[in-house]
């Protein structure tokens, strides 16, 4: 029987597995264009190959675990950028933190498993994760008194994977976020460019 490190054997399993998806993440972390296979996750771990069939069916079921963990921590990491501004900052701190997060390599853990282990997770399974970050984005919009938040949110989503895509492509960072200010300075309650118009100024002085 494997010498147990915890005080607990359930404590004890749940530190194995937990070192287990760690070293899988930290594999996909240093090499994004591949899925780690068993062995190497094992070996990353300090663990024997065999160990890892008292945790997981197979890579797809570990792999799918990795998904299951990293979602909740990047939902905390963007739900703490947004606490940390008022509520007319908010939509923009969850499109910066959430483009933090591809330039500290993070998307790309996704990428990797979407396009090299599609089985690892349902589409249903993974919509939900989507929406659960999706979720602080729709109350900051409702914050803001927006009267469609759900579909500004869409929007909203589709500039953060737009942005997502030009920084993966070589894009500068800095440049990219200061694209999304531009684009979503009339959400964040600064007026749009020429939404004043002279003539209008010019009657309201008659």
């Amino acid at each position: 029987m494997p010498k147990i490190s915890a005080a607990t054997v359930a404590e004890h399993h749940e530190a194995q597995r937990r070192a287990l998806v760690d070293a899988a993440y930290a594999l996909l972390s240093k090499a994004p264009d591949r899925a780690p296979g068993l062995a190497d996750v094992a070996a990353e771990a300090g663990l024997a190959r065999s160990s890892v069939y008292h945790y997981f069916r197979s890579r797809t079921d570990l792999l799918a675990a990795v998904l299951e963990d990293r979602f909740p921590r990047w939902n905390e990491r963007v739900t703490a950028a947004m606490d940390r501004v008022p509520p007319e900052e908010k939509v923009l701190a969850y499109v910066d933190a959430n483009l933090q997060l591809v330039v500290d390599g993070e998307h790309a853990v996704v990428g990797t498993l979407a396009r090299l282990e599609p089985g690892a997770m349902s589409e249903d399974r993974l919509a939900a994760l989507h929406d659960g970050l999706t979720t602080p984005l729709v109350g900051a919009l409702v914050e803001c008194g927006s009267p469609r938040p759900e579909l500004v949110a869409d929007l909203v989503n589709s500039l953060v994977h737009q942005s997502t895509a030009l920084i993966e492509s070589g894009a500068d960072a800095d440049a990219v976020r200061a694209a999304v200010r531009d684009v979503l300075g009339p959400r964040l309650g600064r007026p749009a460019l020429g939404s004043r118009h002279p003539s209008t100024d010019q009657r309201g002085e008659r």
